[in-house]
């Protein structure tokens, strides 16, 4: 199981994203998650498909955008045709996930699905043969600096304990710091979003750290 570090870039500061992506570039990072907001699925509005656009120009980093917006259906082909990679959509916003899921691989892109704390991981088993990647929030999605819920780490093991032999990623996002990135690794998860922590002092110390907890 391959581990990948997904700084998401609503944490960093918004004045230097050059530099905050050259920083993260430099560190050899993975990918990028890049949070699409609506202001009604969540209460914050942030990264469209028009700076989704913009920043592809820019760097060469995988684009992990998390659609967090209602019924995605509607934005992802501009979202594919913006230049992400991985496009993920949260079940509790659509009535057709499996359709969203299709439209995505119809695109070329890699396809996960994204389940809040409040929902049973039971309503991606219908799914999981056809999806890429498996987000959890480890808090509710929306504002960044939250702190991370302790109950999720036995979602994370019953994930990974569903996906089996499945060629599936296991994604974590929400207050993941260095110490919590290893509890988050040992029960099962391989991908970790990091946006407040990453991006908060020295960038190039805490994805250090961040992928130091990924090896230790």
């Amino acid at each position: 199981m391959i581990m990948k570090l997904a700084p998401s870039l609503f944490g960093a500061d918004l004045f230097d994203l050059r530099g905050e992506i050259q920083s993260l570039e430099q560190c050899g990072v993975d990918m990028l998650h890049i949070d699409m907001m609506d202001g009604n699925f969540v209460p914050n509005i942030a990264f469209g498909p028009d700076q989704i656009h913009m920043l592809r120009a820019k760097t060469r980093l995988f684009f992990d955008v998390h659609m967090m917006v209602v019924e995605p259906e509607r934005y992802i082909q501009r979202v594919a045709a913006a230049g992400a990679d991985m496009i993920t959509v949260h079940v509790e916003a659509t009535h057709h996930v499996d359709r969203c899921i299709q439209m995505i691989k119809e695109c070329g892109k890699q396809a996960g699905i994204v389940l809040n704390p409040g929902t049973p991981l039971s309503t991606a088993q219908e799914i999981l043969d056809n999806i890429d990647m498996i987000l959890l929030m480890t808090v509710n999605p929306g504002y960044g600096g939250q702190s991370f819920m302790p109950k999720m780490l036995r979602k994370i093991k019953d994930a990974r304990e569903m996906i089996g032999a499945r060629n599936i990623d296991l994604e974590v996002d929400g207050g993941v710091n260095d110490l919590l990135l290893k509890q988050c690794r040992e029960a099962g998860a391989n991908v970790f979003v990091a946006g407040s922590f990453a991006f908060k002092g020295n960038v190039k110390e805490n994805i250090n750290k961040l992928n130091k907890a990924m090896q230790d």
